[in-house]
């Protein structure tokens, strides 16, 4: 790769990090993105896309899908380099502006060896993953039209920027949310016994779904359900009639996720009636786990290799990816990159190691 290029695709990274744009907001991204692909002479293809970016290299068949996420996080960055955000409360604190930057440098080598290419390379620099509405958006306009296979990618702190990580079947979580709310009666603090507490039958189906993943489904069975909001009442001395609970189901096999959305059902419904209360569990499906093609991961794992990276086994974990979607319509993979940040993704002071984006995009 020449020098130009590599100062070229550092200098898209920082620009994107000092830029970041939240989830169906990429607008100034996507103009920038524009621009460096038209600078390289890389056709756009206009789809109608409200954000995000898709272009292509190459032509004829097969055709193969490389896909970077391009959107940020509602956070403060706290880091202390020289190019943090210019944005108030927004940040690439999960590294989408390094995925998006590594797909850029592909772009540029590969149209610089476009004319060896034997088919097409459809490049997805897709919005609102963060969100989970970003590749429904894009399957909705077309981007997968004669796409035979996806390959994706996402840094991760805990790997060293050589290693390289990836796995065959479930490699992320069914990833939804849930709603609860609580129907008691309001009653005076000091004359309980006249109202239905519904913070007590609340507390009481917090402990109870907790029973969930230890009794009502294997141990060998990836479960977790959190109930990350309670919230209810507005004063000191008076019992409220509601309270409001929201919380993520974390799944991987699909007759695993439609178990326990049955049996948080009956868990919130049952034990509302038994106290003299109502409860209602409202369900909001969020994006799929993603399942690997064997194929596709040993593919990525060769390539790896032949860019010296050291392959490293990798446990399915129980985040969300929109990713996901585009596997439920043709093979493919996705894989980690090590980024080598001493703080995790979506933390203010997150901060991965730049000496991981060529060796990327080669």
């Amino acid at each position: 790769m020449s020098q130009t290029i590599a100062d070229t695709i550092h200098r898209l990274f920082v620009e994107l990090h000092q830029n970041p744009e939240l989830s169906n907001q990429e607008f100034e991204t996507t103009k920038r993105l524009k621009s460096y692909l038209q600078q390289a002479n890389i056709r756009i293809l206009e789809l109608g896309a409200k954000t995000g970016v898709i272009a292509e290299i190459g032509s004829g068949s097969p055709v193969l899908a490389l896909r970077a996420d391009i959107d940020a996080l509602p956070i403060q960055e706290q880091t202390t380099c020289e190019y943090r955000s210019k944005n108030p409360n927004v940040m690439h604190a999960c590294g989408h502006d390094v995925h998006t930057a590594i797909l850029m440098g592909a772009a540029y080598l590969l149209k610089a060896h476009e004319k060896d290419l034997k088919g097409t390379i459809r490049l997805l620099f897709q919005p609102a993953e963060e969100n989970f509405s970003g590749a429904l958006h894009f399957i909705e306009i077309g981007a997968l039209k004669g796409v035979d296979a996806i390959l994706g990618q996402h840094n991760n702190p805990n790997l060293s920027i050589n290693q390289m990580a990836s796995c065959a079947g479930p490699f992320s979580a069914n990833v939804d949310r849930i709603e609860i709310t609580v129907k008691g009666v309001g009653a005076h603090a000091a004359r309980p016994e006249t109202g239905v507490d519904p913070i007590v039958v609340g507390a009481q189906i917090v402990n109870a779904v907790q029973t969930i993943s230890s009794r009502s489904v294997s141990g060998l069975d990836a479960v977790i359900v959190s109930i990350t909001k309670f919230q209810g009442g507005n004063t000191w001395n008076v019992i409220p009639e509601t309270v409001e609970m929201e919380g993520t189901v974390r799944t991987l096999a699909p007759e695993i996720r439609a178990k326990v959305k049955q049996q948080l059902k009956n868990i919130t419904e049952n034990i509302a009636s038994a106290l003299g209360a109502q409860a209602e569990l409202r369900w909001f499906d969020g994006p799929p786990s993603i399942i690997n093609d064997a194929k596709w991961v040993d593919f990525a794992k060769q390539i790896a290799k032949h860019a010296n990276y050291e392959i490293v086994d990798f446990k399915p974990q129980l985040g969300g990816e929109d990713f996901a979607h585009y596997l439920h319509h043709v093979p493919g993979a996705f894989i980690n990159l090590g980024s080598q940040s001493p703080y995790a993704v979506h933390h203010p002071k997150f901060q991965l190691n730049r000496d991981m984006i060529m060796p990327a995009v080669n």
